[in-house]
């Protein structure tokens, strides 16, 4: 579809009601008309190729996010990209038994979207999922997403001044691209010698299969990490024998859960005010938490303590209570809440083997001190493609630039948002925007602002698009660095998720969430360099100046 080359001014907060009159949308359930730069590249007798001013890619939080935001910008003409049949990102592919948030729900979800029916402070998988759903129905987002439809390539077309975009469902083309995969997509299973030979069932957390029933089965769990936690007190109870593969022991908390009253749904649902407080004061908590992470990690002394007498007091047996014990400092890993782990762990039927899983033979697993275990099933819990998004090998900048090679010295972009070399390329939960304390929720919104304020400032201007400088972002990542020196995660003793394979933090963020709203509320043009189109026709040449240059 062709884009207006007028939008309206986006709404001055993100935290009013949704609007009770959304644009029409209805015309995108067809086929939209194809772009006029793209007449000259459909071969004779091919469909046009469908043009949007942006293709977002993903339905999760980010994807979902990014759609309502563009609507409330007037931005209408958009499609959502998903390669799996309904929304909900990780919260659709992570239906694992156990599967829970470990933020409070009054802060895991969107500040324009409150939910006052929330069942239980920390709420499960299903319940997170519905209200993406809900999502998606009330803010008119359902004409814009493409199911099963998965990005194979997304290459920018310097002489028409768009991104080229090829799914499994077909090509479009786009004046920008939001990338909302988001780093928890694609599951990471161990390339270890003789799994492919394994004889019995073996699956990744995030990929559960329920057809399998694995009651009296001898289960081997990999991985100890926060869907570990979860997996394990839950299928323990049913399974014959499980073997807890850990190579590293967490930190773990108490879980403050409890079932939300009737009461106080009504309450909130009557009166939003009190939901909003509710809010506010669970932002407010986690934002006083900060600085012992990222600041001063010697303050995380007393919490480290706390974690100590959870663990004695789930656990008696002094020998397994070792092999539990972190050497790190808490913090460093991702701290786990949980209240049923530890007994869990400690059960007649479950055995901790304080090692990694070196090797499969058959139906016998060789762990990393040279013990083995026979098993029937193997479950994964080893996380993801975090620093090596996979969408990285798939996306081509100026020149043909692929992003992964852009990145092969570690992840790093402006504001987490923006990359030099990707114009109109923007990310949502992008490098260092990931939190270890707080709601993602939150840092996704600042995200949001930065993406609508950037398409609004285009128009304004009559730019094409826009990409960081080389200097904006290189100075905002060697700050970022500098920052993250202190952390908690650089200071703790251990190794984290959180690494690339050089040890670079390039998921995190060192602050505060409120410090990254503030970078994020609008887009500085002196860090970016624009794209004119110096002639509108078809195939036209156009330019690129800085945006503190003459041209302006």
């Amino acid at each position: 579809m062709a884009s207006s080359s007028k939008r309206p001014r986006p709404r001055a907060s993100d935290e009013t009601a949704p609007d009770a009159t959304a644009p029409d949308v209805s015309h995108l359930d067809a086929n939209p008309l194809a772009d006029p730069r793209d007449a000259a590249a459909v071969p004779d007798g091919e469909p046009p190729v469908p043009h949007v001013r942006v293709a977002v890619i993903g339905s999760g939080f980010g994807g979902l996010g990014a759609a309502v935001r563009l609507r409330r910008a007037g931005i209408t003409d958009f499609v959502v990209l998903e390669r799996a049949d309904s929304v909900g990102g990780t919260w659709r592919d992570n239906s694992y038994p156990g599967c829970a948030c470990d933020v409070p729900s009054h802060l895991y979800s969107f500040s324009f979207a409150p939910n006052p029916d929330w069942p239980r402070s920390f709420s499960g998988q299903p319940d997170i999922r519905a209200y993406l759903e809900k999502v998606a129905d009330v803010f008119g987002i359902r004409p814009h997403l493409r199911f099963n439809t998965e990005v194979t390539e997304a290459r920018w077309d310097e002489e028409r001044t768009c991104w080229r975009i090829a799914t499994t469902a077909g090509r479009w083309t786009a004046d920008a691209v939001v990338s909302a995969a988001g780093p928890l997509a694609d599951p990471q299973i161990p390339d270890l010698p003789g799994l492919d030979t394994f004889p019995g069932k073996v699956f990744h957390s995030s990929r559960w299969d329920h057809d399998f029933r694995l009651d009296g089965k001898r289960v081997a769990m990999v991985g100890t990490g926060a869907s570990a936690a979860q997996i394990i007190p839950a299928i323990q109870p049913k399974v014959g024998a499980l073997t807890v593969f850990q190579r590293t022991p967490a930190w773990v908390l108490p879980r403050r859960d409890r079932a939300i009253t009737e009461l106080e749904k009504w309450v909130h649902g009557r009166l939003p005010v009190t939901a909003k407080a509710r809010r506010g004061a669970l932002f407010a908590l986690r934002e006083l938490q900060v600085d012992a992470f990222v600041r001063r990690p010697g303050l995380l002394k007393v919490v480290q303590r706390i974690a100590e007498r959870h663990l004695a007091a789930g656990v008696a047996d002094p020998a397994l209570r070792a092999r539990l014990t972190p050497d790190y400092r808490i913090g460093c890993k991702r701290i786990l809440l949980s209240n049923t782990y530890y007994p869990a762990l400690a059960a007649a039927n479950t055995e901790v083997v304080p090692a990694g899983l070196r090797e499969v033979r058959g139906s016998t697993l060789v762990a990393a001190d040279g013990s083995e275990r026979e098993v029937d099933a193997i479950v994964f819990g080893t996380g993801f493609h975090v620093t090596d998004m996979p969408l990285g090998a798939r996306v081509f900048g100026v020149g043909g630039v692929r992003l992964a090679d852009e990145w092969k010295e570690g992840m790093e972009a402006l504001r987490g948002s923006t990359v030099h070399g990707f114009p109109n390329l923007f990310f949502v939960i992008g490098p260092n925007t990931g939190l270890g304390n707080s709601s993602m929720i939150l840092m996704i919104e600042s995200q949001l602002n930065y993406l609508i304020d950037a398409l609004t400032r285009l128009d304004e201007i009559g730019a094409t698009a826009m990409q960081p400088t080389v200097r904006a972002q290189r100075q905002w990542n060697l700050e970022l660095q500098h920052r993250m020196d202190r952390t908690v995660w650089s200071t703790g003793g251990c190794r984290s998720w959180y690494q690339d394979k050089s040890g670079k933090n390039t998921v995190l963020w060192p602050g505060s969430t409120t410090s990254f709203r503030r970078a994020t509320r609008r887009v500085d043009l002196a860090e970016y360099e624009l794209i004119l189109r110096q002639d509108h026709s078809p195939a036209g040449p156009s330019a690129t100046a800085e945006a503190e240059g003459v041209l302006l």
